[in-house]
């Protein structure tokens, strides 16, 4: 059973974020100034954290449309599957994305899925044009928040009682695991940009585990939850994505 302790305090960054962060970030410029060039048509595709959807990147899914990218979600559902398995669902999303914008795309991914998106982008470089991690404990996967990791082996034993869709115990301790592991922590190409994003304020990812040593490390002031919805996280971000469209279509960073 999860302490109360643990719940209050995921309870609070819950209502901050909810009564705080979204109207902070839809007051903040990085919001209200948008170009309609700015992305000239990249793909992005946004990989949702830990039993979350694409819902919970729709503010990130808004602020990519309004500033002329191409957001589509990963279509993996809750995000509460077996990790090797997801990461096949997220291949083909990149593939299909890939050909609909006409080239390399965008892998953005919260938490978990910013590793789910580590590990597409390891397998198929050639179809990415740059990695956004936003706190994800890369390095070490199962060294979250103990309450995530009480929820994770809770749907173990549930797969194992026959529940299907979920990850199971060979996620979190076996082959998978151990396989998955290397290649997350694996090197990415030399030519393909990363960012990983952290907060030392994060209550669920210690953010040491967040230093991708092949990516640009980005320190951020923001709860773990909130990073899709942080004007912090969108000031850091604006200008690399700006930069990734201009390599791929020879155009000027806007502003």
């Amino acid at each position: 059973m999860i302490p109360a302790g643990q719940l209050r305090a995921l309870a609070r960054e819950h209502v901050a974020v909810a009564a705080c962060t979204i109207p902070r970030l839809l007051r903040h410029r990085v919001w209200r100034d948008a170009d309609p060039h700015e992305g000239a048509g990249l793909g992005v595709v946004l990989v949702p954290g830990f039993g979350a959807s694409d819902f919970s990147l729709t503010f990130a899914t808004t602020w990519l449309r309004d500033r002329g990218y191409v957001p589509a979600g990963a279509g993996v559902g809750f995000n509460v599957g077996c990790t090797s398995e997801l990461v096949d669902r997220i291949e083909r999303r990149v593939e299909e994305h890939a050909e609909a914008t006409g080239g390399p795309v965008v892998l953005l991914g919260q938490s978990r899925g910013g590793g789910l998106a580590r590990l597409a982008a390891v397998r198929r470089p050639d179809l990415v044009a740059g990695l956004v991690m936003l706190g994800s404990p890369v390095l070490d996967p199962a060294g979250a928040h103990p309450h995530v990791m009480l929820a994770a082996k809770a749907l173990a034993r549930l797969s194992s009682l026959g529940v299907p869709g979920l990850m199971n115990a060979d996620c979190l301790d076996g082959t998978c695991f151990d396989d998955n592991v290397r290649a997350v922590t694996s090197p990415l190409p030399a030519d393909l940009p990363a960012v990983s994003m952290y907060s030392r304020s994060d209550g669920i990812v210690p953010w040491e585990l967040c230093l991708d040593p092949s990516a640009e490390c980005v320190e951020v002031h923001s709860t773990h939850t909130g990073m899709g919805i942080d004007p912090d996280v969108y000031l850091a971000l604006r200008p690399r994505l700006a930069s990734w469209a201009a390599r791929r279509y020879d155009l000027r960073p806007t502003g």
